[in-house]
């Protein structure tokens, strides 16, 4: 029987609507239920809120798929780090039985209960899987360091280490047994049904949207303070703004001081259904971050026909580079507006980034994702089930 231990920082809650009991939000429980499809059985040790059915939540599930919950951790920030030791202490035990009853763990980073999950899997001398969620390219903290040196130290043999993200170069000259790794959230079934084939658009009414974690290196006071460089070429236009985070209210701030209020709508966290409807109404997704791993949203919006404007970080210029939008050099208001006229222009050049756009899209199913992984962890020796 294989047995997927899976240990992650991602926070849950307790739902109503969820067969195992627990849900949260982003593309993490839909990358679980494609991994738990490659095992006999999973368990998800995750940190688990009392507070239930929340707004855009997404249940927990998967092919006997379970949830084993972690007290959350205490505080914020650096408080949460001096706290971690408590903590430990408190939900060592548990993490541990689980560890124990791993025939393979997973071990998603960044995160201490990832960490965690590294640590005992090559302690008890279990197979190891290990995802780099974040940007592999740089290194920030000791933390960042510490992931990076520990999957170039131990990848290979039976641990699988994989970096989210993807470049012409292999992720570490030091150990090439460490593999890029696409990320996504859409099954062949929903590429379908986001499919919309743009063959003109209203230039008039242009509508941009930008949907991510709402922190300043995302880039969204870049593109309010690029709306006011458009208004004379499109007095209509219109921006959505989707996402939760530390910097929403200062952008909310940002542009009721540039004036843009009617012009800009916020919709704070919306489900994933949301997310969907509203990238398949606008025009173009623009997303000047200035830091990323793989997006999976910018792979949502070239699956609904979307032309994408992007910088040049990580995996971005791979997937836009073949004709899906336009990269922009620097994140700068100048540059995004100048690129956003180039699209809303020439209705020939929209209509061949649309279709270009929908073909990249197709190549990144969560159905091509788990037959990725589940070729690398049977390469390696890792029990799966039979049947797969």
């Amino acid at each position: 029987m294989a047995r997927l231990v899976v240990f992650s920082h991602k926070p849950c809650w307790r739902s109503s609507n969820s067969p195992t009991g627990f849900a949260t939000d982003g593309g993490f429980p839909f990358q679980m239920r494609a991994l738990s499809e490659l095992f006999d059985s999973t368990v998800l040790v995750v940190p688990c809120y009392k507070i239930s059915d929340r707004k855009g939540e997404i249940p927990l599930s998967g092919h006997n798929l379970s949830v084993a919950s972690l007290t959350p951790p205490i505080g914020q920030g650096s408080l949460q780090k001096v706290g971690m030791l408590w903590w430990l202490v408190s939900n060592g035990p548990r993490l541990l039985q689980a560890a124990l009853r791993a025939d393979v763990i997973h071990s998603p980073i960044p995160g201490d209960v990832g960490t965690f999950g590294i640590i005992l899997a090559i302690v008890l001398r279990r197979p190891l899987f290990v995802r780099h969620c974040g940007n592999w390219e740089f290194q920030r903290t000791p933390a960042e360091r510490f992931w990076r040196w520990f999957m170039e130290c131990f990848a290979g043999g039976r641990n699988v280490m994989l970096a989210t993200g993807g470049t012409k170069k292999p992720p570490s000259e030091r150990n090439p047994a460490i593999r890029w790794i696409f990320s996504t959230s859409l099954t062949e079934k929903e590429l379908a049904n986001c499919r919309i084939e743009r063959r003109s658009i209203d230039s008039r009414r242009a509508r941009l949207i930008i949907v991510c974690r709402q922190e300043v290196y995302k880039g969204t006071g870049v593109l309010l303070e690029s709306l006011l460089l458009l208004l004379n070429d499109f007095p209509n236009i219109r921006q959505e703004v989707v996402g939760d985070g530390k910097a929403l209210t200062q952008f909310k701030r940002q542009a009721e001081n540039l004036g843009l209020n009617g012009r800009v709508h916020f919709h704070g966290r919306l489900d994933h259904e949301s997310v969907i409807r509203l990238l398949k109404q606008a025009d173009l997704f623009c997303y000047p971050t200035k830091s990323d791993g793989f997006p999976k949203v910018v792979l949502e919006a070239l699956a609904c026909g979307l032309p994408v404007i992007t910088t040049p970080v990580s995996v971005l210029p791979q997937l836009i580079g073949n004709g899906c939008g336009v990269v922009i050099e620097e994140a700068n208001p100048e540059a995004l507006a100048q690129a956003v006229r180039e699209c809303l222009s020439d209705v020939e050049k929209y209509r061949a980034m649309s279709a270009n756009a929908l073909v990249t899209a197709e190549r990144y199913s969560l159905e091509r994702w788990r037959a990725t992984i589940g070729d690398l962890l049977r390469e390696a020796g890792m029990p799966l089930r039979s049947d797969v």
